[in-house]
């Protein structure tokens, strides 16, 4: 079983910076991906950046230039750097980790762009 735990969320200005981690334990082993999700209010979720544990990644064209995806293997972390954040950001981020064992989900968290 593979436990996913999120962190980093919380209400910034337009903007400004934030940083998520999404932390993966338990029965995970290499390759996997490792992907943040958003979905705002009355939206549907939607991919906003995978990376995999060979260090490919995948960015949605709304966060391209203004948010990063990075990883550490060795703790089975995966970060999300966002900057330039526009209110049209806010949303729940959850992160999912996908590999040969399934899919596991972490809580999420909210992030709030506001001024």
């Amino acid at each position: 079983q593979v436990q996913v735990v999120e962190s980093g969320g919380g209400l910034v200005q337009p903007g400004g910076s934030l940083r998520l981690s999404c932390a993966a334990s338990g029965s995970i082993f290499s390759p996997y991906v490792m992907g943040w999700y958003r979905q705002a209010l009355g939206k549907q979720r939607e991919l906003v950046a995978r990376i995999s544990s060979g260090g490919g990644t995948t960015d949605a064209d709304s966060v391209k230039g203004r948010f990063t995806s990075s990883t550490d293997n060795t703790k089975n972390t995966v970060y999300l750097q966002m900057n330039s954040l526009k209110r049209e950001d806010t949303a729940v981020y959850s992160c999912n980790v996908a590999g040969r064992w399934g899919s596991s989900w972490g809580q999420g968290t909210q992030v709030t762009v506001s001024s």
